[in-house]
């Protein structure tokens, strides 16, 4: 979409007259110098095609349609084999990085809230040949600890080099990871360590004294509890007969001769390397069992997406370990030599929460060149910036604009824009470091609205993924010199999926013009199923009559005649109406989340209703704003039950719909604005910002009932 250009057309069109010159005169020299013709024709290309020639497929990569690759190096099989191959290989580079906090101090806000603020220093780094020694000396004080090779460790801890160090240490003993989301509710937690039926479990000061402490007593089997912070503290109020130590402390034991000596039992390919609890976004969480072969599998068909990734690349790490993007994009790392430094949301860029205000964000002082990023953060990136241009004077908005509209031609055709880039968009890009060359996206749909901001004012792509926990985060990624919207890409080389006709929503492989249908995800990259959920892996799960293993995503897929994939709708997401109509409640959030007044939406329909409701988190400033434009007064909460504003924001709601050319019925008639942000703390959205669609509808149930009249 492009930005309104606010300027006397006059002036406009000498404006585009300059623009035209400039580039008849630097066009040929740098058209030859750049080689845009070959991005061109790579965008352009077909990318995947089916096997069978059939519209269902299975599709394939055109690099690998013969065969699915499984392995990334020769005879390097498993984890831990790919973590010895990087320490051998790149011994002395930086592997990973955490920053020094240099102070702490509260700083009291307006409204009496006090904020936690720090300075923090600059990454203190471990080598590849450090990060080896150090996860062999605690894989080795895990044993002495009386772990055994194939038995269950926990991790519940958040993102930080300590949680890779454990997890490199359990991939060379042969332990099995359960990893759990550091927001999980109490229930949730506790129902994951006595499904796996946990004896050890690794965790932080903070997270043992804030959640892990009250539900120790519902874990009988508990035995170790290993804090990775390395200041020694004291435990009160641990249960007798659990055992307390720091990680430093079983590094020290793994390090002693008779400990280290002893040959450890190192796995198969075939081995579980992690049971990865999902975030729960419809229920109680599934364990799924992860082999090191679908890892290496799932990582080496993600390494081939991303071009030219070599150890000088930087990588920041952020997003929850315990996400399977994550894990995998960590790894994806590792196997190429890069460095990776450990941040955090609160840390991220200089504007963060938790950055004193003059000091820097991570992103600052780290430059990485590679991110992953889920679609919630880039939206405020771009929410945050397009506020900030509205703000500008006119001339300003208008030259940015102008530049955005330019570029944005520009790349459509495979054209970079250098001189736009260091003149206008060097500030947007320097608050992710100004080094970033790659962007991936994945977790959910990022809007093309976001997508096309994030290519134009980044200046680098954004290459949008689809995956599942179940499928090792391999599925698909779009190329980076593909600059269409709204696709994730064709399918990587480790993996193949096919489209199954789905009645009941109307999709079909035999539609025209595109095939569409259920997308089912086959490979080497597929995982060996839920833990103990016989009935759910039957329906999930199935191994064709080649011996390959599919999983059932549930999700609703196009393919495009370049072999591109585009989710278009979700099996759990689509209601039927009291008259008849299909709604897809997926689809409506997708288009309303691109309203500036929207931070979230989840829309909501009863089968026995005729319309479709919404509960909205409004954005402060442009609720604000809105209120003071019809005169309403009064505090945030009371802004967000006051009726008029309810009435004034689904007015906008409405607009933006139709202008979208959504169906009527789509639309919501009626809608709750929550004065809560909705974060994985309250429970009402996952880690990857994912909503949780049963919590929000209990959250919200006395709204329900208002809205539908109380039926």
């Amino acid at each position: 979409m492009k930005l309104k250009e606010d300027m006397n057309p006059l002036l406009l069109q000498v404006f585009r007259s300059v623009v035209w010159v400039y580039s008849v005169i630097t066009f040929i020299p740098w058209y030859f110098l750049s080689g845009a013709s070959n991005n061109l024709e790579r965008a352009n290309r077909i990318k995947a095609r089916s096997v069978s020639g059939l519209p269902l497929g299975p599709y394939r990569a055109t690099n690998s349609q013969d065969k699915l690759v499984a392995w990334m190096h020769p005879n390097v099989g498993t984890l831990d084999k790919m973590f010895k191959y990087a320490a051998s290989r790149f011994p002395q580079r930086d592997c990973l990085g955490t920053r020094e906090v240099l102070s702490e101090e509260d700083e009291i806000q307006p409204n009496g809230k006090v904020f936690k603020k720090v300075i923090l220093g600059n990454y203190n780094w471990l080598s590849y040949e450090e990060a080896y020694e150090a996860a062999k000396c605690f894989g080795s004080g895990l044993a002495a600890l009386g772990l055994k090779p194939q038995c269950k460790i926990a991790i519940f801890c958040e993102t930080r080099a300590e949680w890779m160090l454990v997890a490199q240490a359990c991939f060379m003993y042969n332990f099995q990871l359960v990893t759990l989301y550091s927001t999980l509710g109490p229930m949730a937690i506790a129902h994951g360590l006595n499904e796996t039926e946990i004896t050890h479990i690794i965790t932080s000061k903070d997270l043992l004294q804030s959640r892990l402490k009250a539900i120790v007593c519902d874990v009988p089997r508990l035995q170790y509890i290993i804090v990775v912070d390395s200041k020694p503290t004291s435990w009160p109020n641990i249960p007798r007969g659990i055992t307390v130590y720091s990680m430093d402390a079983v590094k020290e034991i793994g390090s002693k001769p008779e400990n280290i000596a002893v040959n450890r039992s190192q796995p198969e390919s075939s081995d579980i390397a992690v049971i990865m609890y999902t975030s729960g976004s419809t229920g109680i969480p599934k364990g799924v069992m992860v082999s090191h072969g679908n890892i290496i599998a799932g990582i080496t068909g993600m390494a081939e997406r991303i071009p030219n990734l070599n150890e000088s690349d930087t990588y920041i790490g952020y997003l929850p370990l315990a996400h399977v993007l994550e894990l995998s994009a960590e790894l994806v790392c590792i196997s190429h030599g890069c460095s990776i430094g450990y941040s955090s949301p609160q840390t991220l860029a200089d504007q963060s929460t938790k950055i004193k205000k003059g000091s820097k964000g991570d992103t600052s002082v780290l430059k990485p060149t590679l991110m992953a990023a889920v679609p919630e953060i880039m939206d405020r990136i771009y929410k945050n910036v397009m506020t900030k241009v509205e703000e500008m004077s006119k001339l300003q908005r208008t030259l940015f604009a102008l530049a955005y509209n330019y570029k944005m031609e520009q790349i459509s055709k495979g054209y970079s824009t250098p001189l736009c880039d260091s003149l206008v968009f060097k500030r947007v890009r320097a608050l992710l470091g100004g080094n970033t060359r790659v962007l991936l996206s994945g977790g959910a749909p990022l809007s093309a609205a976001t997508q096309r901001f994030m290519n134009i004012c980044l200046c680098c792509p954004v290459g949008q993924g689809y995956g599942l926990t179940e499928t090792c985060g391999a599925g698909t990624i779009s190329e980076m010199w593909d600059y269409s919207t709204g696709r994730v890409g064709a399918p990587l080389v480790c993996s193949e999926m096919k489209l199954k006709d789905w009645e009941e929503g109307g999709y079909y492989s035999t539609d025209k013009p595109n095939p569409r249908g259920e997308i089912l995800i086959g490979g080497p990259n597929v995982t060996m199923g839920y833990y103990k959920n016989e009935t759910k892996n039957c329906e999930d799960f199935y191994v064709d009559e080649n011996g390959q293993r599919w999983f059932c995503t549930g999700d609703i897929g196009e393919v495009h005649t370049d072999g591109c994939l585009k989710i278009i709708d979700r099996k759990k997401d689509l209601v039927k109406l009291q008259a008849g109509e299909y709604v897809s409640l997926g689809k409506v959030e997708a288009v309303l989340k691109n309203c500036s007044l929207i931070d979230n939406i989840c829309a909501y329909a009863n089968s026995d209703q005729s319309y479709v409701i919404s509960f909205v988190v409004p954005n402060h400033k442009q609720l604000m704003a809105l209120a003071e434009q019809v005169q309403v007064r009064g505090t945030w909460e009371e802004m967000c039950n006051n009726s008029q504003m309810e009435k004034e924001v689904l007015r906008i709601i409405t607009e933006a719909a139709l202008s979208a050319k959504m169906e009527r019925f789509e639309i919501p008639k009626k809608i709750r604005l929550s004065s809560e942000p909705w974060t994985p703390e309250t429970g009402l959205v996952t880690d990857a910002f994912k909503l949780k669609r049963k919590e929000l509808k209990s959250h919200y149930q006395e709204d329900i009932e208002r809205m539908y009249g109380g039926k």
